[in-house]
């Protein structure tokens, strides 16, 4: 339907939702985080159906995964075809070309000279373990660096990287040793506080200058693992000058850079990677979220002289699972042909819409984006920049209320994160109600 709109036939959540949610309650993982309860049913392109029939728009894709909208046709028939044939023979015994069909299109696609070689596993945070494991094999080196704010996985060595929340390591330790953590170049929270148009990029040369020089000795760094947008930890993006100095110190040291492109990957940035808006070349790189438009995979992306390993040295069985090799193959054409472009299209859209919201709406501190990932960062206080973490949360709840499926990152911030099927009309309603929300907790 071209002119959609959400319907919400009872109160949220139905009755059959409620059925459900109780039975999640008494057999279900408590681990799991749940904004609002929303149970799904079926999805079509931007569009979701929940047990009772209520529709909504959503604009979580999954997060961040559901790349080509849910159940895109083209995707559904690789999917389909691929199964009858064969589900599993497991790439770490045998082989079969859609492994290396697929491995072949992401080589080629990822910046930079020379040839690559892939890894495959099933999601981001196993991309991330094999990117420890391997820069530690080739470099003999045996520390990291990493960044406040990035979420890198849940798996220990990825849980050892990421300094996203408290409650994500709490009672997990002791975590993998050897990590240090350093601020992110997130301008509008400047932990120098800066002036960014006449800063010298400290974020940068913080890690040269201080850590080098008091903490971590640099000859014992393995590797650098950045976010070039930072993910769960506020939709922030860097200034370029930031990314450019930590590869002229990974140059200088012998450091690896890796690049966590596990949610600003796939095209969702308007490039097929982030990375390239920054005109870096990284020398491993992971993905996983959007790649196979919700089926489990995820992949890293090494120079050929650094995937140096022996045979036995990593392995996962389901990794490169030839179904997720199909929709995966599938998805890559769909971003190529279409998608790409309308990432980057409708993300200038949606920021030309809401970029007076700041001075519009009291709540609003700052609106930024690249592509289709879009943050509205929420704060009581412009001035002191306070975060409006209680608001944040009901914006959550009364969009969802009103049909739109959205989610929050970092402490404060509303993301936008469609799939990158969306289109004005679908854009224009998840603003408006957007604004809506917003003008009623305002008055409150």
């Amino acid at each position: 339907m071209k002119n959609q709109v959400p319907r919400i036939k009872t109160h949220l959540p139905g009755p059959k939702a409620k059925k459900i949610l109780a039975g999640d309650e008494r057999f279900v993982s408590p681990s799991y985080t749940r904004p609002y309860p929303l149970v799904m049913k079926r999805g079509r392109g931007a569009w979701v159906e929940d047990v009772d029939g209520n529709t909504f728009l959503d604009f979580s894709a999954g997060i961040a995964v559901c790349s080509t909208g849910h159940a895109h046709p083209e995707v559904v028939a690789a999917i389909q075809k691929q199964a009858a044939e064969f589900i599993h023979m497991s790439g770490t015994d045998f082989y079969y070309a859609q492994m290396v069909e697929l491995a072949e299109r992401l080589a080629a696609s990822v910046p930079g000279k020379g040839k690559r070689k892939v890894y495959f596993g099933n999601s981001g945070a196993e991309a991330i373990e094999a990117a420890m494991k391997l820069a530690r094999f080739h470099t003999r080196r045996d520390k990291f660096i990493a960044f406040y704010g990035a979420f890198h996985g849940r798996t220990m060595g990825a849980l050892s990287l990421t300094a996203s929340k408290v409650t994500q390591r709490r009672g997990f330790s002791p975590l993998v040793p050897g990590v240090t953590h350093i601020p992110y170049g997130y301008c509008y929270r400047c932990p120098y506080n800066l002036n960014p148009q006449t800063c010298s990029i400290d974020c940068g040369t913080f890690l040269r200058d201080v850590v080098f020089k008091t903490e971590v000795p640099p000859e014992e760094v393995a590797a650098i693992f950045v976010e070039p947008v930072l993910g769960e930890g506020g939709y922030v993006i860097p200034p370029k000058e930031f990314l450019l100095e930590l590869r002229r110190i990974c140059d200088e040291f012998g450091i690896l850079l890796v690049a966590d492109e596990v949610q600003c990957g796939m095209g969702r940035t308007g490039r097929m990677w982030a990375i390239e808006h920054f005109g870096i070349e990284p020398d491993i790189l992971c993905t996983a979220k959007g790649l196979a438009s919700g089926m489990p995979i995820g992949v890293m992306v090494a120079r050929d002289k650094i995937m140096d390993w022996p045979p036995g040295a990593h392995a996962s069985t389901f990794g490169g699972n030839p179904v997720s090799c199909a929709a995966a193959l599938a998805t890559i054409k769909l971003l190529e042909r279409t998608y790409i472009a309308n990432a980057e299209r409708m993300g200038k859209y949606i920021l030309e819409r809401i970029s007076d919201w700041p001075q519009k709406h009291r709540l609003v501190g700052d609106v930024r984006g690249l592509g289709l990932m879009v943050a509205i960062e929420l704060v009581r206080d412009k001035s002191t920049r306070e975060k409006a973490t209680e608001e944040r949360g009901r914006v959550l709840h009364e969009a969802f209320k009103r049909g739109l499926l959205i989610l929050g990152c970092g402490e404060s911030v509303v993301r936008m994160m469609p799939p990158l099927v969306i289109n004005e009309h679908q854009a224009d309603l998840a603003i408006d109600i957007l604004e809506e929300v917003l003008g009623r907790i305002e008055k409150k």
